[in-house]
């Protein structure tokens, strides 16, 4: 698979990363099925993992470190969270530096690592990132705990905030077709020599048509997270339905070569339960955007 530079850091990261959360990494997910999804995607050339404390109920990283465990990790690049974790039934946040310590610490054992590759802020606030606090988690990383430090947020302004701080290699952001906005954004982080991941590159499939009836439990928790949270996103990706259908190129690898068209992007990340639908994803760093797609694409984001 295609590998692009993750920013300054070094690192070269496949096109295409493997999202280790949400329904993948719940229980409900038969564990063989979701390793057999992790060692396919090695196959296919995927080195870019990401995961969290705080992800499918706190199972998630837990299930990759065993997925992994007795492959070959060199030239892997792990990315975790801190700042939020899932305890006593929820996600909880703290962006303290004992309780970031902790967590890091937990997710090294988790994913049984001696040091994490890449570590991404989970939601900070803009006002969070001190030089008190960037120089605690110096020290974490001069410890050993972590290689590269990075910003995983939806907010423009907390992403702005991260561009200007040294201690800052990545940054993790939902770039997809119901964002447009966010090239500009991604743009600005390229110019500062951040790395830049797309989270969410598929816009969590809300483009597509939805079967509603005969409903696998995978489909049905996805489709009950949607209308629990994603309303608007859910109304947005009808006017996408264009994208799915046609004979050149599936839906998900037009979304995906949209996303890696984003100048600056280096990795769009994915999450997946099924093999056809990660295989599909894979082949998508190979392809170009059809012209007339991409048109299509920006009149349908001009009319938001």
């Amino acid at each position: 698979m295609q590998k692009r530079p993750l920013g300054r850091t070094g690192l070269q990261v496949s096109g295409i990363g493997f999202g280790a959360a949400s329904f993948w990494g719940h229980p409900a997910f038969d564990e063989a099925e979701a390793r057999s999804l992790v060692h396919r995607a090695l196959d296919l050339g995927v080195t870019l993992f990401d995961t969290g404390p705080a992800y499918s109920r706190g199972q998630a990283e837990a299930r990759l470190g065993r997925a992994l465990s007795g492959r070959d990790l060199s030239g892997l690049v792990i990315a975790t969270k801190a700042g939020t974790t899932f305890a006593r039934g929820r996600v909880r946040r703290d962006m303290s530096l004992p309780a970031i310590e902790a967590s890091l610490v937990e997710s090294l054992h988790r994913l049984r690592l001696e040091v994490l590759p890449l570590v991404h802020l989970h939601g900070p606030a803009a006002d969070e990132l001190t030089p008190d606090f960037l120089g605690g988690l110096g020290r974490m990383r001069d410890r050993g705990l972590f290689r590269y430090l990075g910003v995983n947020s939806f907010d423009p302004t907390v992403i702005d905030a991260a561009l200007v701080l040294p201690e800052i290699d990545t940054v993790m952001v939902d770039i997809n077709v119901l964002r447009p906005e966010r090239v500009p954004l991604a743009a600005r982080a390229a110019a500062a020599g951040k790395g830049v991941l797309a989270g969410m590159p598929l816009a969590m499939g809300h483009t597509a048509p939805r079967a509603w009836r005969n409903l696998r439990v995978r489909d049905a928790w996805y489709l009950a997270r949607a209308l629990k949270n994603h309303r608007a996103d859910m109304a947005a990706g009808r006017r996408f339905r264009f994208l799915h259908g046609r004979s050149d190129i599936s839906g998900a690898q037009a979304a995906l070569a949209w996303a890696l068209g984003v100048p600056g992007v280096s990795a769009a990340v994915v999450g997946t339960t099924r093999l056809a639908h990660l295989e599909d994803c894979a082949a998508a760093p190979g392809l170009a955007l059809p012209v007339e797609l991409a048109a299509l694409i920006a009149e349908a984001q001009s009319r938001a």
